[in-house]
């Protein structure tokens, strides 16, 4: 992992950061209302090595683009604290192998919080690293954008990609039926897997997954996975090239998920301390996910995504050339679902992004049918949830 620390490089150094030119302390850039600001425009060959951002809001409203040699549109697409792992709107401290975040006030909204990435991100030509502030507010920015400049580019090296997805809600077609019930066990193969799971990555050319990060923000209150993964490489068949056997084992963990954070798989948001919002990573480090023409990464949510919450994921890998991301949401749409003193979630229209809805069959009409029904999707939360951000 660190056999790289020894060998000696040719490469220059570099560093794009916010001091204050003027000599004085004032090492932040603000952004107005609307604006996208040009960070760093760096000339190639060359590679991203560290990136460090503060801020103290607008973890969602906060865009951060990166285009490679001078693709017609951005590789790199994600809202600032998705990007860095962290979903919702929430900061907390973590620690994986390839992000990171230190604040000292966990899982609560908007306050002050370091993100760092230490993901490779090399270039051929050109790196135009952009933060776009699409909140009605200024925002204030301090960041570090390590480099090095190289004398000729890497053999068989790719650009970085990463995409932010979300369904607000998931179009589950019964969330009334509670997880690991008889109701909930119904049949999702074959072509009804491809067309309804939620998708993490649809992506074309050639390449490898990294991984991803997936939020949840869990309006029914009981437990939100026993969702199967399931990865088609280089076009459908079935079962798919890698089918997992649930949401918190694809995660690497079990028993539903736990509040750790390790190298390559965690919670760096855990549901029990912030009242029903997680999110999880998992990153395949020893083991990508190598594709040559295009992939498909899904998971169901809920077995046979039968569950409306909402969820949203960021997905990572590497391609032989620069593609497009996948445009986010509109900047309201990506907003979280909050609650109010009673701890009813406040489905605001404005921050809606519905997913597609899943068809309803015959099965699933009468699962529905004798399904004992837990509280509304807004009602209040159950007690042993109801802690964190208010």
């Amino acid at each position: 992992m660190y056999d790289h620390l020894a060998t000696l490089s040719r490469g220059r150094t570099g560093r794009v950061s916010s001091w204050d030119t003027s000599g004085r302390n004032q090492d932040r850039w603000l952004l107005k209302p609307g604006e996208a600001r040009v960070l760093a425009d760096l000339e190639g060959p060359g590679v991203i090595t560290h990136l460090w951002f503060t801020q103290r809001n607008h973890y969602r409203e906060c865009l951060l683009r990166i285009t490679w040699d001078d693709a017609p549109t951005p590789s790199i697409v994600a809202p600032l604290g998705d990007f860095f792992g962290l979903g919702h709107g929430i900061v907390n401290s973590y620690q994986s192998a390839l992000f990171t975040a230190s604040t000292r006030s966990n899982n609560r909204f908007n306050e002050g919080c370091a993100l760092n990435c230490y993901v490779p991100m090399p270039f051929r030509r050109r790196a135009l690293v952009e933060l776009v502030n699409e909140s009605g507010e200024e925002h204030l920015q301090y960041f570090y954008i390590d480099y090095e400049r190289l004398d000729e580019p890497r053999a068989d090296t790719g650009y970085l990609h990463a995409e932010f997805r979300r369904a607000n809600p998931f179009g589950g077609w019964g969330h009334e039926v509670r997880v690991n019930t008889p109701e909930s066990n119904i049949v999702n193969l074959g072509r009804e897997a491809w067309d309804n799971n939620y998708v993490i990555l649809d992506a074309r050319g050639c390449g490898h997954y990294l991984g991803c990060n997936l939020s949840v923000t869990n309006f029914q209150g009981t437990w939100w996975g026993e969702g199967d993964d399931m990865i088609w490489v280089d076009g459908y068949r079935w079962p798919p090239d890698l089918h997992g056997t649930g949401s918190e084992d694809y995660l690497n963990q079990a028993w539903q998920m736990q509040d750790n954070a390790f190298l390559r798989n965690g919670s760096s948001i855990f549901e029990h301390n912030t009242g029903g919002y997680q999110t999880s990573y998992v990153l395949h480090l020893e083991n990508p996910v190598r594709f040559r023409k295009e992939i498909k990464v899904t998971i169901e949510h809920g077995h046979g995504n039968h569950l409306a919450n909402e969820m949203a994921s960021t997905a990572y890998w590497y391609a032989a050339d620069p593609a497009a991301a996948a445009a986010p949401p509109p900047m309201a749409a990506r907003l979280p679902v909050l609650r109010d003193n009673q701890d009813n979630w406040l489905h605001d229209p404005a921050r809606r992004h519905p997913g597609p809805t899943v068809p309803e069959h015959a099965e699933m009409a009468a699962t529905k049918a004798r399904a004992p029904r837990p509280a509304a999707p807004g009602a209040p939360l159950n007690r042993e949830t109801r802690r964190g951000p208010p």
